[in-house]
């Protein structure tokens, strides 16, 4: 079974309400060749909801307890960036996935590229919490660019 981010296959759960629908995710979707998970939903925040960013590291010092997810006003939503990252992990336990496709840039889902902390656009290397998580339980994360470039032929 393949787990996709949410918002790849046209859910609305983005913190601003849309979503980032791709075709060929979509039909893996329609084609019951996956399911669609959305950590930041599965901890309990909203849709809309203030934009959030790592502040202090990358997904893996938010495990190590030294960095935190903010929100543009400064609240702190490293609770649920967390709790929402372990419940997608045992969603994936569960189904035994072998394929996990998240969103790049994401503060949960980002896996090489993370935006910086500012709000300003800016991007850094790393990777969000939830991807962290999976990667530090073995569990192999692509992003929608890399999986595409890697899997383009795969049957739908």
């Amino acid at each position: 079974m393949i787990v996709i981010s949410a918002c790849l296959v046209g859910e609305q759960v983005r913190y601003d309400g849309n979503h980032k629908l791709d075709l060929f995710y979509k039909n893996l979707i329609d084609n019951k060749k996956a399911i669609s998970v959305c950590p930041e939903i599965l901890g309990g925040l909203q849709v809309p909801r203030e934009p959030a960013e790592i502040i202090g590291g990358d997904g893996y010092d938010v495990w190590n307890e030294q960095a935190k997810v903010v929100t543009v006003s400064g609240q702190d939503v490293t609770h649920q960036f967390k709790e929402g990252a372990k419940r997608a992990l045992s969603i994936i336990k569960d189904l035994d996935a072998q394929t996990v496709i998240l969103k790049s840039d994401s503060p949960s889902c980002g896996s090489t590229v993370i935006y910086d902390g500012t709000f300003t656009g800016n991007k850094k290397e790393g990777v969000g919490v939830t991807t962290a998580l999976f990667k530090l339980n073995n569990v192999d994360v692509y992003d929608e660019k890399s999986f595409h470039a890697t899997f383009d032929n795969l049957e739908v």
